[in-house]
């Protein structure tokens, strides 16, 4: 996967006004250079932060916010109320925004110098009340934001803010995503359909279909050699059986996954699209459920669907964004069934071919087994379980005026017991607070069987992308109780209803 980060930036705006004269300015602008340099040195935040002038007048600050919608490699800003800002001279340039918006509460000096603090001190560290100012004016203006407390030289700031230019990547990533459906979604289901305008009203994303057989061309015009190559790839990294290595009675059958696998990456390549579904009743003349292919290509980076579900190949692409070049990894998930032993309930989450195999470090086995829906060749699939460790899982639905995502804090663990006889790669989770809790809770949102597990980001990675893109989050972790989910969801309707409508 390439980097989602390259030629991105998020810019740092310092607030002050022209009361202070020239020297006061001179030092505002000085530490706030040092406040970036800090946050850079951390290490961690994963988008350069580029700093711009103090801005002092309502002219300078509309500007700066329409070059930076216009500008992009900018996915962010960064604001810090250095001195006090009077808030009016930002109306103009909040009334543009377009760009997502981190509000820093921070000062320069780390403690007071309380024997020597004067007046001339006390006019240049104000941001405890600068700050206040122009928070007063973003929730006056409705602007959604993250909001960081404390020094730029706390690596728990820099965490935060990290998370955030995550989020800010990702939401990035979708206002150009284009996705690639092939088919529609599986007949007679609700909660995989919903509605692509208003998704790219509200992510930028682009939706389209292609029939199957377009995809079935670019697959049969795949040369042998690249075939070959693939072949000899997937010898290399996982386990292959000897009925599916070379000579082995169901060798054609591995040949027929590259295949598919280098047809399909062929066609959204050549499209620019870094998403995509497929459904299984329609194969038009595909000769296997494509399994291993989508797999390999989800560890790429790309996002996926199964059954046409493409607000889940959405939300797979952008967990693939945030969690680039962390420990871990994110795929397309499906909540199967559970063990309801009372005091050690688990869910065991799989799907019928599709668990991307970067939620696990240990070397995958390729495996050939029936499927008994398709009506095609048995396909080939990657089989192994998942990492033990933290985890989200996420779903996202469409509630006509809005989008709503659950998310539900997991702890992904080894499976009791050894799952010899089944043929698809899984994962095993306890989720928090408890299976019942998280299950009713679950329910109650309306939630989608179908969900992205990513153990690459936390829950804070999804409340930012929330706020960016302006949909409801529904979060499920160690303090929900049913009766705090079910209140939730009735304010949020009265909340959504009355701003968007029913």
């Amino acid at each position: 996967m390439d980097s989602p980060f390259l030629n991105k930036e998020i810019w740092f705006l310092t607030g002050s006004q022209d009361l202070y004269g020239d020297d006061v300015l001179a030092q505002v602008a000085e530490q706030s250079r040092a406040v970036v340099a800090m946050l850079e040195d951390s290490g961690i935040i994963p988008v350069p932060i580029t700093w711009k002038p103090v801005l002092r007048s309502s002219d300078a600050i509309h500007r700066l916010v329409l070059e930076a919608a216009a500008d992009e490699r900018c996915i962010g800003l960064i604001t810090w109320m250095h001195t006090f800002s009077p808030a009016k001279m930002w109306i103009r340039g909040l009334g543009v925004l377009a760009t997502p918006l981190l509000q820093l509460h921070t000062q320069a000096n780390l403690e007071l110098p309380w024997s020597s603090i004067d007046m001339d001190f006390m006019n240049l560290n104000q941001a405890a009340h600068g700050d206040r100012e122009f928070g007063y004016i973003l929730s006056r203006t409705d602007i959604p934001r993250k909001i960081v407390v404390g020094h730029a030289s706390d690596p728990r700031v820099a965490q935060r803010i990290a998370v955030w230019a995550r989020a800010a990547a990702a939401c990035d990533a979708l206002q150009t995503l284009n996705l690639v459906r092939f088919g529609d979604n599986m007949r007679r289901v609700a909660v995989t359909d919903g509605d692509k305008t208003e998704a790219e009203i509200r992510f930028g994303t682009s939706i389209d279909t292609w029939g199957v057989d377009d995809l079935a061309d670019a697959v049969d015009n795949v040369a042998a050699d690249a075939v070959d190559i693939l072949v000899d790839e997937y010898c290399q990294l996982y386990t292959v059986p000897q009925e599916l290595a070379a000579g082995g009675a169901r060798h054609a059958s591995l040949r027929y996954a590259a295949r598919l696998e280098a047809g399909l990456s062929s066609f959204l390549t050549e499209r620019g699209s870094r998403a995509f579904t497929t459904n299984f009743e329609d194969l038009g003349r595909l000769r296997q459920l494509p399994g291993l292919a989508v797999q390999r290509l989800m560890a790429e980076g790309f996002g996926f669907g199964a059954e046409g579900d493409w607000k889940t190949a959405l939300l797979v692409r952008a967990a693939k964004v945030m969690g680039f070049g962390l420990p871990g990894g994110a795929s397309l998930m499906e909540d199967y069934t559970y063990d309801l032993t009372p005091g050690g309930e688990l869910v065991l989450g799989a799907h019928m071919l599709e668990i991307c195999p970067s939620l696990t470090t240990t070397r995958p086995r390729a495996a050939i087994h029936p499927l008994t829906i398709g009506n095609r060749e048995d396909p080939v699939r990657l089989v192994f379980q998942a990492d033990p460790g933290p985890g989200v899982v996420v779903a996202m639905i469409d509630m006509r005026e809005r989008f709503r995502m659950v998310a539900n804090v997991v702890e992904l663990v080894a499976s009791p017991r050894e799952l010899s006889e089944l043929p698809v790669a899984h994962a095993v989770w306890s989720p928090k607070p408890d299976l019942p809790t998280s299950a009713a809770a679950w329910l109650l949102a309306g939630a989608a069987h179908h969900t992205v597990l990513t153990t690459a980001v936390d829950l804070e990675a999804f409340e930012d992308l929330a706020r960016m893109t302006r949909i409801e989050l529904v979060s499920i972790d160690g303090s929900t109780t049913q009766r705090d989910v079910e209140r939730e969801l009735r304010w949020n309707a009265a909340y959504y209803r009355s701003v968007y409508g029913s």
